[in-house]
């Protein structure tokens, strides 16, 4: 039976951090038996805001081997790094052809993130999410996972290739295949460590609001001591008006391997004087493999750097593959 193809990606800027991994890279772990799957670096989204030459090259090199720190196995998934195959580029210009403008305007990120960069706000942010659609199509995943933040994007994506199908195809021979989302399980959601009501983020200036994935135990030690708490006695997970206790519990769970039932129990009547060194030790214990086996491959950038050149050609392969089929849908000629 063939496997699903699934694809994703993280941006190399700033700290990979606790949201991403358990939000995001754990699920691609566990469930990378059961599918194709292609795991890029998505450098080329990563200049959509004011980034810094200097290290982009050396935080691509940190994403990927984070991503076999943590578990992704080669021999299940295809790791590489987005700028390193052309076609994503190609094919984001040919989609941007046939996407409405007003399509990208009305998108909640782009409004967001607008704000912050005011008069600067770039044209790329805008088309941000036609390579990211790019992305997806290239290589005609069949699963995207996604979070709520990232569920408009596969929305357009979807529209996307009705519109390009519609145009360029026929229902019996359409030029693109429609992909669906890979919704993720409960936990996907881990919140700022300053904010519980504000999902942990790699944009916030404050780098007390979030766990790094490479954070010494003494930082973590700190940043947990210091992070937002309430004076309520007792920890529950079912408080609205109580947002970083639901949050801090619902990261113990996560890393401890506890079910939610033995969590409720254990710290029901717990201060957070005795909660937060017990939260410490968990997620320190939790990242030191990890940590351990990142400084392993960053020791070896020889290996590092074959497996980022075999998965290139192997996306390359695919890539190009749909890059060919859609010009020729558009009516381009082709090269002998």
């Amino acid at each position: 039976m063939v496997k699903q193809r699934v694809l994703s990606g993280v941006q190399p800027t700033g700290n990979m951090h606790l949201g991403n991994y358990l939000g995001a890279i754990r699920n691609w772990v566990e469930g990378q038996n059961q599918y194709e799957n292609y795991f890029c670096v998505v450098d080329l989204h990563a200049i959509t805001a004011p980034h810094n030459p200097a290290t982009l090259a050396s935080d691509t090199y940190t994403i990927a081997a984070l991503y076999l720190a943590c578990g992704i196995d080669v021999e299940h998934s295809t790791i590489f790094v987005q700028s390193h195959v052309s076609a994503h580029t190609e094919l984001a210009w040919l989609l941007n052809c046939i996407t409405p403008i007003n399509w990208l305007e009305d998108m909640i990120q782009f409004k967001e993130k607008a704000v912050k960069q005011g008069e600067n706000v770039n044209a790329g942010l805008l088309n941000y999410p036609v390579l990211m659609a790019a992305d997806i199509l290239l290589y005609d995943a069949d699963k995207v996972p996604v979070g709520e933040d990232q569920k408009q994007h596969l929305e357009l994506t979807r529209d996307i290739v009705v519109r390009l199908n519609h145009q360029f195809g026929t229902p019996e021979n359409p030029v693109l295949k429609l992909p669906e989302p890979l919704i993720l399980t409960d936990g996907a959601r881990v919140m700022s460590l300053t904010d519980g009501t504000r999902k942990m983020s790699k944009s916030d200036p404050s780098e007390q609001s979030r766990i790094n994935m490479l954070d010494s135990p003494d930082t973590i030690a700190k940043k947990i001591k210091r992070c937002k708490t309430d004076a309520v006695r007792g920890l529950t997970f079912d408080d609205r008006d109580r947002p970083e206790a639901r949050n801090l519990l619902t990261l113990y769970l996560l890393l401890s391997g506890k079910s939610k039932e033995e969590v409720a129990a254990e710290c029901e009547n717990m201060g957070w004087g005795d909660f937060k060194p017990l939260l410490t030790e968990t997620t320190i214990n939790a990242l030191k493999p990890i940590q351990d086996k990142y400084a392993e491959i960053m020791g070896d950038r020889g290996y590092l750097e074959s497996v980022l050149r075999q998965g290139k050609e192997q996306a390359e392969t695919i890539a190009n593959q749909t890059i060919t089929k859609v010009k020729k849908a558009f009516g381009y000629s082709l090269p002998n």
